[in-house]
């Protein structure tokens, strides 16, 4: 009888040492996938505001080459057309500029029929992803309106700047960059038809100065395979602060052991 219970003893005693190695690695686990979710969703949710607000500078620069170039609204094309030509070719991300006479496009950089860029002055749209003209569609394009009393301009930029912007987050968050029905991240737009996925720890933040919205998420399993490099990696150190806790335990127990039997051998 006393082998059985010895035995039943020694199971037990096997079992408490496996279940207390097991903690330590068990809620290290756990408080890793937490703290790991954690960074996830409150980088998503920073990253959007701070996409907002390098897209917003970056149309503060169409903004601010429009407001150059509106001086010349107006004026007769043949007489300021060299110093439009000037000014986008100062800068790189310019495809052109355009005039508008009562947003009707007059006068243009570029020798691409006018009547789509009529038509978005008309909208009231100040900015727009543009598929370009319909006979050279394509590079993505984005228009930039500022109106004016009677006359107004039109910047039309490569949308590669924006891309850039959105480039600069390199951290597995997808951001789409959105303009009423058309959108565009940072390997496709929305002329594929098709979102990238976005579906963990998704966020939004729409700028209040131009109207566009900023959507960014984790593709779907993004978070299981940073959970599993995770684990690879920190799981040694776990095991070893399991294996330690355990062998702590077992002295406790192998002590107490030989107390129980020195007291035995005492009495008898």
């Amino acid at each position: 009888m006393s082998k059985f219970m010895h035995a039943g003893r020694s199971l037990l005693e096997l079992l408490l040492l496996m279940a207390v190695g097991l903690v330590p690695v068990v809620s290290g686990v756990l408080v890793m996938v937490f703290q790991l979710e954690m960074k996830l969703a409150e980088n998503a949710s920073i990253s959007v505001q701070e996409a907002v607000y390098s897209v917003d500078q970056a149309l503060d620069r169409l903004r601010e080459t429009a407001l150059r170039a509106q001086a010349f609204a107006g004026e007769p094309c043949d007489e300021v057309n060299s110093v439009l030509q000037d000014q986008v070719a100062s800068q790189s991300m310019i495809r052109s500029l355009t005039l508008l006479k009562q947003n009707q496009a007059y006068c243009s950089t570029t020798s691409d029929a006018l009547t789509h860029l009529s038509s978005f002055a008309s909208s009231g749209r100040q900015v727009e992803i543009s598929y370009g003209p319909p006979d050279t569609r394509r590079k993505l394009l984005v228009n930039f309106h500022l109106p004016g009393k009677n006359h107004g301009v039109i910047v039309t930029a490569y949308a590669m700047q924006l891309r850039n912007e959105l480039d600069a987050f390199q951290d597995g968050l997808t951001l789409l960059l959105e303009f009423d029905e058309r959108y565009l991240w940072s390997t496709g737009d929305s002329r594929t038809g098709q979102r990238p996925s976005q579906s963990e720890f998704f966020a939004s933040a729409v700028s209040a100065k131009y109207g566009y919205t900023v959507k960014g998420g984790y593709a779907d399993g993004f978070t299981a395979k940073e959970i599993r490099q995770s684990i690879l990696q920190i799981l040694p150190s776990l095991m070893l602060v399991g294996i330690v806790t355990g062998s702590i335990v077992y002295l406790g127990l192998f002590r107490a052991r030989q107390t129980r039997r020195g007291r035995a051998a005492d009495r008898a």
